[in-house]
């Protein structure tokens, strides 16, 4: 138990070091953006890690299920083991995105771009 607190711990002050900015004049706006920053991070990462852990527990299964289809696999892989582990504060200010789930294989082609692709007559 001793040791998920400490793993938390040094989770909680990387996100907090790589979320630092250099002190400026007028930092009451800054600091407000870095407490919701902290407090976003203390609810978001561990469901993001859980959801992540998982998924590779999932995708393994499906991988040894269909014998090594890691096309399959990577189904239940990608969505859960890619995305955004730490919110930053441009994300909760709406300029960068937060991606909880990730996105499809490098080189496959999404279900929305084969609708788009294919002509509505058939032919």
């Amino acid at each position: 138990m001793q040791g998920w607190r400490r793993a938390r711990a040094l989770v909680a002050a990387a996100a907090l070091l790589a979320t630092a900015a250099p002190a400026r004049a007028g930092g009451f706006e800054d600091a407000g953006w870095g407490i919701a920053t902290v407090v976003t991070n203390a609810f978001y990462m561990p469901a993001k890690v859980v959801y992540a852990t998982l998924g590779a527990v999932t995708g393994g299964f499906a991988w040894v299920i269909t014998g090594g289809d890691t096309d399959t696999a990577n189904k239940v892989w990608v969505p859960s083991l890619e995305g955004t582990y730490v919110v930053t504060p441009p994300m909760l200010r709406g300029e960068e995105p937060i991606h909880f789930v990730g996105g499809p294989p490098l080189g496959t082609v999404s279900d929305a771009q084969r609708l788009t692709e294919q002509p509505l007559n058939g032919g």
